[in-house]
């Protein structure tokens, strides 16, 4: 039976609540390395255990490799993106969805009472609707069959 994925939490649940991070003092390079070793598409970026900034892969893409820069020597506090969206593990997948879009974001961290315990991903979303609207084919499917004589 395919189970259901409605909120952020559930996805959690099931993700797991590993976040990568770096601070804003970290070499983009260094930043890089590690979403390369975590096969992970974005980064936090936590000060003094506060979150600061989110460094994505398009981050690297349009900041420096576009404008001709090096990552060895620039901080990753001069390519985050400072203005973090952030979303509560109660959040209805397809509202994160709605927001990714609306935002063009990929990587939504997940903050609960201030604290940061996850973070969801575009691929963790739509595999989440995926599933739920899987779900309710399977319900739809027990029903029609149920009711036939």
């Amino acid at each position: 039976m395919i189970h259901t994925l409605r909120t952020v939490n559930d996805i959690l649940k099931i993700k797991g609540h590993d976040v990568w991070s770096v601070t804003p003092d970290t070499t983009v390079y260094e930043a890089l390395q590690l979403m390369a070793e975590a096969g992970i598409g974005a980064v936090v970026v936590l000060q003094e255990g506060k979150l600061v900034g989110v460094l994505s892969e398009r981050d690297y893409a349009r900041k420096v490799i576009l404008q001709g820069k090096a990552s060895k020597e620039m901080s990753v506090r001069e390519i985050m993106t400072g203005k973090v969206i952030t979303v509560r593990p109660e959040m209805l997948c397809s509202e994160c969805m709605a927001l990714m879009t609306d935002k063009h974001v990929r990587h939504l961290p997940v903050v609960d009472l201030g604290d940061l315990i996850g973070i969801v991903s575009i691929g963790d979303v739509v595999k989440a609707i995926i599933a739920e609207q899987q779900f309710v084919i399977e319900r739809q499917h027990q029903m029609w069959e149920y009711a036939q004589p």
